[in-house]
């Protein structure tokens, strides 16, 4: 009998042992199925989520370069008119030198006409330097990755410089200061400067538009601004009554950038003061 006993204990401990060991693997795999099913589950949800954001930054970055083109199109338009514009007020000019007589005090009203014109045309020539810039940077309608910080850059001074045109000059200033507190050199920093001092000019406070002025001179000294710089301050000074520092600035303007309309309308400014 004990014989018996000492060999069904073994086997039923074994058995036993057995039965435990496949319960325990089941239920190991199903607790391993649970947290893997979970674990994709949540990786599911992360990459939708991804996808969704990745969705929504296309569609903003769509949404502003389509705003960005509308602005290169509409400013393409307006330097386009305003060519247009300076063709016609030369027209206007050669009318009016053909319409030169014996009189002398006709001759003057012509000559005060000419010379009106003239300094509107050099103010749209202004704007024709900047629309140069503009275009060549808005020339590639495709915009890759790497040109979308030129072009933010280019947008925000768009932005500055159609406030500027629409005669808000205040905000026009602020939004130029702003961006060359973001952009203080580079392409566009010398123009923002210079317009600066135009907004002073434009409200009449020529006292701030002459420093404006001077800043695009020390800090932007082979901008193609420079002469329209020094011919507006000197045209400041003349407004201040200054016209000893008038007549240098003028000068220095026909001295040192002959043969163009700056240097035409500091001839015509001189004779004014002397």
């Amino acid at each position: 009998m004990k014989r018996f006993w000492r060999i069904i204990l073994p086997a039923m401990a074994f058995t036993l042992a057995a039965c435990a060991t496949s319960s325990d693997l089941k239920a190991l795999r199903t607790e391993l199925n649970r947290q893997t099913e979970e674990k994709f589950a949540a990786a599911d949800t992360r990459l939708d989520e991804r996808v969704s954001a990745l969705q929504k930054a296309q569609a903003k970055n769509t949404e502003d370069l389509a705003s960005l083109r509308k602005t290169y199109a509409n400013t393409s338009a307006n330097f386009s008119d305003l060519r247009d514009q300076v063709q016609q007020l030369r027209g206007q000019i050669e009318t009016l030198k053909k319409e030169t007589t014996r009189d002398v005090k006709k001759d003057a009203e012509i000559q005060e006409k000419i010379d009106h014109l003239l300094v509107k045309i050099n103010f749209i020539e202004n704007f024709l330097e900047i629309g140069k810039k503009e275009e060549a940077g808005g020339a590639d309608g495709a915009a890759s990755v790497k040109d979308q910080g030129k072009q933010g850059k280019a947008a925000a001074y768009a932005v500055a410089y159609q406030t500027f045109k629409n005669g808000h000059y205040t905000k026009a200033r602020e939004l130029f200061q702003d961006f060359l507190t973001a952009y203080p050199t580079g392409e566009y920093s010398d123009n923002a400067q210079f317009w600066i001092g135009e907004c002073y000019f434009f409200e009449k406070n020529y006292d701030k538009a002459i420093l404006e002025y001077e800043k695009v001179t020390k800090k932007f000294p082979s901008s193609n601004k420079m002469p329209y710089a020094l011919l507006k301050q000197g045209i400041c000074f003349q407004n201040l009554g200054d016209k000893i520092s008038a007549k240098l600035l003028l000068q220095q303007v026909i001295r040192d950038y002959p043969n163009t309309s700056q240097a035409r309308i500091a001839r015509t400014k001189l004779q004014e003061i002397q």
